[in-house]
């Protein structure tokens, strides 16, 4: 498709019949794949249906207890009771790399644990590209002045294992509330400590809520940690750095430093 597109730009003749010239063409296309992308992008209700149809698929297999699903124009945040967790905040956002889905967030204070999850369509990018753009933003804030943190980090929603989005974790997809998905990503988040120097950059913060979210997916306690991938940073004098490891199953292992 992309071929084909590029080579529409060279067909002088179907571009005079509508009245563009070459120049014209490659000028106004980046604007109109937008337009098109924006199109068929997935509003605030669309995904909300998409996460409250999965995290309902938690609750008919056992993993959770309750689902306390966002009141209309409160934040977007889900409450999920656990057993041997407690309840776990599920903050939902679109598209890592804007400010709203990756800045501004706040977490609850009857939270546990809690995670933002990105249900993300854009496909600008691509999916680990779009994770470190996030984690970008989320660097700035581990170092700035607001107190909270996050536990993790997911990212999620109704395009992965499709044609568009393809997963290395298709074979352990599942239906979860009407919903056929493979397992999210899913990025365990540093702890702050003041006197440290480097936060989870070798992935040993632990987490509960991950493995009993993939246990969902068949994937069994001792299975999980090959699923779950974590975030890092470091500070070196004045320079901040990130690691982001990525985890599609056993010996399945990318990383990412910036």
């Amino acid at each position: 498709m992309a071929q084909l597109i590029r080579n529409l730009g060279g067909q002088t003749e179907v571009l005079t019949r509508h009245g563009l010239s070459q120049d014209e063409f490659v000028a106004a296309l980046p604007g109109a794949i937008e337009r098109i992308r924006g199109s068929k992008s997935a509003g605030v209700a669309d995904r909300k249906a998409f996460l409250t149809a999965l995290l309902q698929g938690l609750v008919n297999r056992g993993i959770v207890s309750r689902l306390q699903t966002p009141r209309h124009g409160s934040d977007t945040v889900y409450r999920l009771t656990v057993q041997g967790v407690g309840d776990v905040a599920i903050i939902q956002k679109g598209c890592p790399d804007g400010a709203h889905s990756s800045v501004r967030w706040s977490v609850p204070d009857w939270a546990d644990e809690t995670y933002l999850w990105w249900l993300c369509d854009s496909m600008k990018y691509q999916p680990g590209e779009h994770v470190a753009k996030g984690v970008n933003r989320l660097r700035q804030r581990f170092f700035g002045d607001l107190p909270d943190t996050l536990d993790g980090v997911i990212f999620h929603n109704e395009l992965c294992g499709g044609p568009e989005r393809r997963c290395p974790k298709q074979g352990y997809s599942v239906d979860l509330g009407g919903v056929i998905v493979p397992p999210p990503c899913v990025y365990v988040m540093p702890d702050r400590d003041q006197g440290a120097t480097e936060w989870n950059w070798d992935g040993g913060t632990p987490r509960r809520f991950p493995a009993l979210l993939l246990s969902a997916f068949g994937i069994s306690a001792a299975q999980a940690p090959s699923f779950i991938g974590h975030v890092g940073f470091q500070r070196r004098g004045r320079e901040d750095h990130s690691v982001i490891v990525s985890r599609f199953g056993p010996a399945q292992v990318t990383k990412y430093r910036s």
